[in-house]
C-alpha cells in the first residue's frame, strides 16, 4: 500500500502541454547552419528550446556549445572573445574551456571558481551543413546516437540546408508538414504542385520508427505523402515530383526538422535533397541555385504567411476531419513521449 501511495501522480494534460511548449527533450535538434559559426571567430549567441546557448569554434574548427552565461555574473559569454581554446568573458575576463571548466579568473587568481566545471555544455554534431545539439533532460545528459536519414548523410544524395526563423509554434509547423492536402490548395500555383485531385482519402502506414500518411490511389503527382520519423530527432520526410525541366535526380525530397526557439518562434530547417552523383550532381546544384531556389522559397513563404503569429491554443478552435489524421497521430505521439519523460523525472525525484 505504501508503494502505491508514494507513486507520483501522473502528469496532467496542462503539464504535458507546458512541457511541449518549448520542445520535446532527449532529442537532437539542428540549431544553426554550420557556415554561421567561423573557426576562431566571434561566439554566436542564440536561444533554442527556450535555453540561451553560445556556439563557437576552436582554433581547430571543432564546434562547441555551452550555456550562454558566465559563471561569475551570469552575463552572456557570447559577448566575450574566442581565444582559440576557450571563451573569455568581456565583463571581468573569466575564462571558460570547451568542457565548461573555469580555467582562469584574472581578477582574483586562485579563487574558488577556478578548476570547477560549472558551465553546462551540449553534445554537438555537424551534418548536412548544420550544427546539431542534444537537448537531454536530467536523466539523459549524455547524447543518444545521432542517426540521420540517408537523405542527410548518404553519399549518393546532394543536399542544401535551407534555414529560416518563423513566428509560429514548432508544433504547428510540424502539423503543416503532416498535412499533404494543403499542397493542392495553398500551393496550387507553384511550378510543381498544380496537378492532382483536390479531393482525397488518406491512409496511415506504420514504419519501424514512425508512420507514413499518404493519399490513397495517388502517387508522384503532387505533395502526396508525409513520413514522420522519430529516430534520435524528429524528422518529417516528403517528396515533390519534378518534371524533366527540373534537372536530373528524380523526385525532389525535403527533410524537415523544426527547432523551437521559444513558445512562439521556431528555427526551421528544410533540407532539400536529390539522389544524384557525378556530373549530374553538379548540374542539379547549379540548376537549383540559379533557377529553382527562389521558387522553393516562394512556396515556403506561403506556408509561413499562413502560420505567422499563430500562438499556442489553436487546438481549442479546430474542427478536424479525415485529412487531419496524420497531424492528430503526431500530436498523440508527442504528448505520449512528453508524458513519459515527465513521469520518469518524477519517479526519479528530478522533476
Amino acid at each position: 500500500m505504501s508503494a502505491v501511495l508514494d507513486k507520483p501522480a501522473a502528469p496532467s494534460d496542462v503539464e504535458v502541454r507546458a512541457a511541449l511548449a518549448t520542445g520535446l527533450r532527449n532529442r537532437w535538434y539542428p540549431v544553426l547552419p554550420s557556415r554561421f559559426v567561423e573557426t576562431g571567430g566571434k561566439p554566436v549567441g542564440l536561444t533554442r528550446l527556450g535555453e540561451p546557448i553560445v556556439l563557437w569554434r576552436d582554433a581547430g574548427g571543432v564546434v562547441h556549445a555551452q550555456a550562454d552565461r558566465c559563471p561569475h555574473r551570469a552575463v552572456p559569454l557570447s559577448r566575450g572573445r574566442n581565444e582559440g581554446d576557450r571563451l573569455r568573458c568581456a565583463y571581468h575576463g573569466v575564462e571558460v574551456g570547451p568542457d565548461g571548466t573555469v580555467l582562469a579568473v584574472p581578477g582574483q587568481p586562485g579563487c574558488a571558481l577556478e578548476g570547477k566545471r560549472i558551465v553546462r555544455t551540449y553534445p554537438a554534431a555537424e551534418c548536412a551543413e548544420a550544427i546539431w545539439l542534444w537537448f537531454g533532460d536530467a536523466l539523459h545528459p549524455e547524447a543518444a546516437p545521432f542517426t540521420p536519414p540517408e537523405q542527410l548523410a548518404g553519399e549518393d544524395w546532394s543536399r542544401f540546408c535551407c534555414y529560416a526563423d518563423w513566428n509560429a509554434s514548432w508544433r504547428y509547423i510540424y502539423d503543416n508538414l503532416m498535412d499533404p492536402m494543403h499542397g493542392a490548395y495553398l500551393h496550387a500555383n507553384s511550378h510543381t504542385m498544380y496537378q492532382g485531385d483536390t479531393e482525397a482519402r488518406f491512409v496511415t502506414r506504420d514504419t519501424g520508427k514512425g508512420f507514413v500518411f499518404e493519399k490513397e490511389g495517388q502517387r508522384d503527382v503532387n505533395f502526396d505523402w508525409s513520413e514522420f520519423l522519430d529516430d534520435g530527432a524528429l524528422f518529417v520526410r516528403l517528396e515533390i515530383p519534378y518534371p524533366r525541366t527540373g534537372g536530373p535526380g528524380g523526385n525532389f525530397a525535403i527533410v524537415s526538422v523544426i527547432t523551437p526557439i521559444d513558445e512562439t518562434n521556431s528555427a526551421c530547417f528544410f533540407f532539400r535533397c536529390r539522389r544524384v552523383q557525378g556530373w549530374q550532381r553538379d548540374v542539379w546544384r547549379f540548376l537549383y541555385r540559379t533557377t529553382l531556389e527562389p521558387r522553393h522559397w516562394h512556396v515556403l513563404e506561403q506556408d509561413r504567411e499562413m502560420l505567422d503569429g499563430c500562438g499556442l491554443g489553436l487546438e481549442r478552435h479546430e474542427n478536424l476531419y479525415q485529412h487531419d489524421a496524420g497531424l492528430m497521430r503526431l500530436r498523440r505521439h508527442l504528448a505520449r513521449e512528453a508524458r513519459n519523460q515527465l513521469m520518469a523525472l518524477r519517479e526519479a525525484g528530478k522533476a
